[in-house]
């Protein structure tokens, strides 16, 4: 059995940074566990490169959803990353902090030291900002932050006009403090390469002697003494179960899905469910795998009579002039992300703060079911997408392992438009799409609504789009949720097991509400956060 101080379960966006953070001191042994494999590979270090690893199994998880009645009875495709960088080696690359009223309603939700003025300070440390310099943005962090303006596609300005003319104004920086307007969306990317976690974190840190990692290495379960974490099981491969011990602690940055599903299959979590699936239960704690929150966005498509992104990324000759751009310049379309423009807007002026997210792409493709076709297809006319996603949802949902096999994918029921107010969010949303649509800027420029089409008007028929089209938008959180409160919280504010040593979560489960927004840059900040308390706790237990 091997002996380290620290073992990291998830090389993901937290995981990376862990690592990182924790073998800093070139005497702290980490163990480093990613199921996948490595991220060298070509789609994931070109930006656009998104399309071709949605559905790579070689990459991705592929989670599917059980059948969701507010969907119509539709399941939900949860992409989630299975190599190193996690899902932020397979993301739209969007980084959005989120707004300070999302983490003012973590303190008050009974997480102290989880509130704006404790978190924006976590931003900075990690950002490497290449825009605008700013007190509020950080300059010298690990991870490159770009701001992509200068290189949007011409229809984003028509965008950003129509936006103004309904009445929404522009933002250079949306992530400064205060998020509402329009603009350009920030990208995770350097010299026109991918900046995952993997690249900004893991590749500074892979050449200290004191830190290991172990790709292709799945977990099947926890090991303890008495109620106190002091190792973990996994396979390598087809080969044989081995063991790492840990003297210090066990961290889980599976993931929303990942961590629950190992706390359940180790005996963490609702008793009897446990005891039916012949798992002894060792901690009972029925909130893991509960409080499942995602975001929802509903896209409406236009036919174009301008030029779109369709018209350079659908000819096969166009594509090969862009690949041959990109492999010399590290420039072009494929240097940027499928949602170039966007912004955060309030549906109605009283709201205390933007309560929707707004997505402008320059081009518009079909996601087929997973396993059908390896890759989107883009559209062989002009067009663009306009959506939207509310940012605070209402509905919860949960996940539940089936089986104590570690290879099964979990049951997993994210409920949603279980909370009537989501519908009626997403209303005020679709309503906002066709009011921005209907300025001059775009109305000009519009063949056609393709998708649902000008036909669907009416209230009715505009509720049953939303609940035949909404889809995941992908931010999947909260199953391990944070707080005080041992009944309804799964780990305390310092990320530690409720009932239990030697053990935290460090990653999107425990949020207890999602923050407005893509949620990568809220994972990387909240891993910041935690290095910093673990290794406080260290420097506490020594002492």
């Amino acid at each position: 059995m091997e002996r380290f101080d620290y073992i990291i379960v998830g090389a993901g966006s937290a995981g990376c940074v862990l690592a990182n953070r924790l073998s800093a001191d070139g005497r702290s042994r980490v163990l480093l566990l990613e199921a996948g494999g490595s991220d060298a590979r070509f789609w994931i270090t070109v930006p656009i490169g998104y399309g071709k690893t949605f559905y790579d199994d070689r990459v991705n998880w592929r989670f599917q959803t059980e059948a969701e009645p507010g969907l119509g009875g539709r399941t939900s495709y949860w992409p989630r990353g299975r190599v190193l960088g996690g899902s932020s080696s397979i993301n739209a690359m969007v980084y959005v902090r989120g707004q300070p009223g999302d983490y003012e309603d973590w303190r008050a939700a009974g997480c102290p030291g989880w509130g704006w003025s404790d978190v924006a300070p976590y931003f900075k440390r990690l950002e490497n900002w290449a825009g605008a310099p700013s007190q509020n943005r950080g300059a010298l962090g690990p991870l490159s932050v770009t701001d992509p303006s200068a290189h949007l596609h011409p229809l984003c300005r028509a965008f950003f006009a129509a936006a103004n003319a309904a009445g929404f104004a522009s933002t250079s920086d949306y992530n400064t403090g205060g998020m509402e307007g329009v603009g350009a969306y920030q990208i995770t990317t350097q010299g026109g390469v991918r900046a995952s976690a993997a690249r900004a974190y893991l590749r500074p840190a892979r050449s200290r002697a004191n830190l290991k990692v172990e790709t292709e290495a799945l977990v099947e379960g926890l090991v303890w003494e008495g109620r106190r974490a002091v190792g973990v099981r996994y396979r390598k491969g087809d080969g044989p179960a081995r063991e790492a011990s840990a003297a210090g602690e066990v961290i889980l940055s599976a993931g929303a899905i990942g961590s629950p599903t190992i706390l359940q299959r180790s005996g963490v979590g609702d008793a009897a469910a446990l005891s039916d699936l012949g798992i002894a239960p060792l901690i009972d704690r029925p909130a893991v795998g509960a409080n499942l929150q995602d975001h929802l966005g509903i896209d409406y498509h236009f036919r174009s009579r301008r030029p779109s992104l369709n018209d350079q990324l659908r000819p096969w000759w166009s594509q090969a002039l862009l690949g041959a751009r990109w492999l010399l310049t590290r420039g072009g379309p494929l240097a940027l992300s499928v949602n170039q423009a966007g912004g955060f807007v309030r549906t109605d002026p009283d709201r205390a703060q933007p309560n929707m997210q707004l997505y402008f792409s320059p081009l518009t493709f079909d996601t087929a079911p997973a396993g059908t076709r390896p890759v989107t297809r883009v559209d062989p006319y002009p067009a663009f997408r306009l959506g939207v996603s509310p940012c605070r949802p209402f509905s919860r949902g949960r996940l539940s392992i089936r089986s104590a096999d570690p290879a099964a994918a979990p049951e997993i029921r994210p409920g949603y438009y279980s909370d009537p107010r989501d519908v009626e969010e997403m209303l005020e949303g679709v309503r906002l799409i066709r009011r921005i649509a209907a300025q001059n800027a775009l109305a000009e420029i519009i063949a056609e609504e393709t998708q649902p089409g000008a036909a669907v008007v009416d209230e009715e028929a505009l509720r049953a789009d939303i609940h035949a089209r909404s889809w995941s938008v992908f931010h999947p959180c909260g199953t391990c949720v944070m707080g005080t409160d041992e009944s309804g919280a799964v780990v305390d504010p310092r990320l530690r097991l409720h009932g239990a040593e030697g053990l935290r979560v460090v990653d999107a489960s425990v949020f207890p509400c999602v923050t407005s927004g893509n949620i990568n840059a809220p994972v990387i900040m909240t891993a910041e956060k935690a290095s910093d308390m673990i290794l406080e706790d260290r420097r506490a237990r020594a002492a």
